[in-house]
């Protein structure tokens, strides 16, 4: 008889999340279908005394519900994260100090053997575009740096750039200056904050208008689907949360080049879960956070992201037993 499970999720409250989109509530869905159990956090719930780590954590059941898709089971109550089998860190960014402080929590959760996914330390190394620089060959002509003269002379070299934060999601803070300069001085200064920030610059990729993929990884493998997020008109940000309309599809073999190449250093790097973002035939980002558009991906062709998650989990368990 297998055991049961007890899974942590910290995640941001899960009263204002879009249930019919929400790739946590797919992933709570299939970890509590294999008679698992859930416990919710929020990252102001995580604590260590004593070298310790602890959670305020409240089991709660859910569905695939649109109007009532959890409900609590009993009272919260601060118990140590040591107890539980596994943790998904799921909290989506910004990343920032206090995401860095729920990481050291966990990664004391995870010297004890608790399953963190993904790794505490991987999602403090890995820069969701600074990781990028890794497989530079990927991707496309793209800089970091905070210093104007060299932002502007990447623009006079590749004449329409990107230029968009370091720490930011959902197509947040993006902004195309194209051929004729303009507003580059006040893109750069907003961005870079005058300066005190290091941001990126990325050469416009005109594949854009095809759609911004989203490859899903699990395990370092592929899922064989991808959701293709397409600009509204007269944007160029494809991500969702910006007006962009989603499109699944079956991987080209770009992605599957990209994700060959990307896959063993995920693998050994305990990135789990995770989202490549891909334009055309180049890598822009490595989503290793809070990655989503599995439900999109599941409601296209069935796929059941969750579920393959959940094996790869089911794994790691037969590997402690």
């Amino acid at each position: 008889m297998s055991k049961t499970r007890r899974i942590g999720i910290v995640m941001d409250p899960i009263g204002s999340i879009k249930p019919y989109k929400d790739t946590t509530l797919a992933l709570m869905l299939a970890a509590q279908a294999r008679g698992w159990h859930l416990e919710y956090l929020e990252q102001s719930d995580l604590l260590v005394r004593d070298g310790l780590p602890f959670g305020r954590m409240r089991t709660v059941s859910v569905r695939d519900d649109r109007s009532r898709w959890f409900e609590w089971q009993g009272e919260a109550r601060v118990l140590p994260l040591g107890e539980l089998d596994a943790v998904l860190m799921r909290k989506d960014p910004p990343f920032d100090m206090h995401y860095i402080a729920s990481t050291y929590v966990l990664e004391r959760a995870e010297a004890l053997g608790v399953q963190v996914l993904n790794r505490p330390q991987s999602l403090r190394d890995c820069n969701e575009k600074l990781f990028t620089a890794w497989f530079a060959e990927l991707a496309p002509p793209t800089l970091f740096a905070r210093d104007a003269a060299t932002l502007r002379a990447f623009h006079a070299e590749h004449g329409d750039v990107i230029y968009k934060p370091l720490d930011g999601m959902g197509g947040s803070g993006i902004f195309r200056v194209g051929a004729d300069g303009l507003n580059l001085g006040a893109v750069i200064e907003q961005l870079s904050d005058q300066g005190q920030r290091m941001i990126v610059a990325q050469k416009y990729l005109p594949a854009i208008v095809d759609g911004d993929k989203r490859v899903l990884m699990i395990d370092g493998e592929p899922v064989p689907y991808c959701l293709a997020r397409v600009p509204m008109a007269g944007e160029t940000r494809g991500n969702l949360a910006a007006g962009g309309s989603g499109r699944p599809q079956p991987l080209s073999d770009a992605d599957r080049r990209i994700a060959a190449a990307v896959g063993p250093e995920l693998r050994r790097r305990g990135l789990v879960f995770v989202g490549l973002d891909v334009i055309g035939e180049y890598l822009t980002e490595i989503n290793v956070t809070s990655p989503t558009c599995a439900r999109e991906i599941d409601a296209a062709y069935g796929t059941d992201i969750g579920g393959k998650l959940m094996d790869a989990l089911a794994r790691r368990f037969a590997g402690q037993d």
